[in-house]
């Protein structure tokens, strides 16, 4: 019964995982259109599924250190181990589970980058905006550190 509960959470956290690359995969849709008023939503979306994550691990953790004391494993192996030590079907089965984490954790950091990359794009530009507005403008010099520029017309007319 021990092969099956794990298996069962095993299959829980593939489904919060890929439920983590679809939240993800949002956020890089609210973050590329523009529609920052949403932004905090998806991000608090991702967050709610990262809490999800880390219950059913903890549960994982719990249930891989009793199928590893019925295969005489030491505490906490991986799922590598677990698949090699296994009896069939279980054994193809926990190597299937791994191979899927493998290809949503890649899927989920590279989103998660390019999603960082966005936000910091977004923060450049907002804020170079802003500096124009305030005056002065920060850029790069020659050797790649921030320089300040002198000031640069306004956008608002104050001769109003």
């Amino acid at each position: 019964m021990a092969f099956a509960d794990l298996s069962n959470i095993l299959w829980r956290g593939r489904e919060m995982l890929e439920l983590l690359l679809f939240k993800l995969e949002e956020e890089q849709l609210v973050l590329a259109s523009a529609r920052t008023r949403w932004l905090a939503h998806a991000t608090r979306e991702v967050e709610l599924v990262l809490e999800q994550i880390r219950q059913v691990e903890v549960l994982r953790a719990a249930e891989v250190e009793v199928v590893a004391a019925l295969l005489g494993l030491p505490p906490n192996p991986s799922l590598t181990a677990l698949s090699e030590a296994a009896p069939d079907p279980w054994g193809k089965l926990f190597a299937e589970h791994r191979k899927a984490f493998l290809t949503l954790t890649a899927e989920i950091t590279a989103l998660a980058d390019a999603n960082r990359d966005l936000l910091t794009s977004g923060h450049r530009a907002v804020r170079e905006t802003l500096l124009t507005v305030g005056g002065a403008v920060e850029t790069y010099g020659p050797r790649g550190g921030t320089v300040t520029t002198g000031v640069r017309p306004r956008l608002v007319d104050e001769a109003m």
